[in-house]
């Protein structure tokens, strides 16, 4: 068995909590925003960060605006290849089957299923962090973004580690 083997239920159970948190998270966050203002309004108005509500239609910087379908399918083909990776095809590249990883994963799976709900029930993503000059984000855009960086810092980190596993 390689060492980098985790104990799958465990992390199984970790990586779903951390995704099922995620999703929780950025749907509060969005109702609250929702029920409390209105669209473009921010509070306050004016500095560096505010709480600006936005009905997105596209993906990160409004790209693709306005093609809710396209990026429901995409974050639909997505989740599929993340529960893929996760209960499979972590046997064909063990050495990638790590704790940081787990939780990497977890969080882009809470970021991309967050937004999807989004998507999927209302035709738009509901946005509201709003700083300085980034486009306005939301919770789960956030945790892909983590996400994402944790699972390259990960591989990069793994690809240059020496391989220590021994063949039998």
């Amino acid at each position: 068995m390689p060492k980098y083997n985790l104990p799958q239920a465990k992390w199984n159970i970790i990586f779903f909590a951390i995704a099922g948190l995620i999703i929780a998270a950025d749907q509060i966050s969005k109702w609250w925003i929702q029920t409390h203002l209105i669209p473009g309004q921010s509070v306050p108005e004016a500095g560096f960060f505010r709480l600006t509500y936005a009905q997105n239609t596209g993906a990160a910087f409004s790209i693709f605006y306005g093609k809710t379908d396209i990026l429901a399918v995409i974050s639909c083909l997505g989740t599929i290849a993340i529960l893929v990776y996760n209960f499979l095809a972590y046997r064909i590249v063990p050495y990638l089957n790590t704790r940081l990883n787990k939780i990497a994963l977890g969080l882009i799976l809470g970021g991309t299923v967050g937004n999807l709900i989004d998507r999927v029930c209302l035709g738009y993503v509901r946005d509201f962090l709003d700083a300085g000059p980034w486009p306005i984000f939301n919770i789960a855009d956030s945790s892909l973004t983590i996400g994402i960086i944790l699972f390259a810092a990960s591989i990069l980190f793994l690809s240059r580690a020496p391989n220590s596993e021994t063949k039998s």
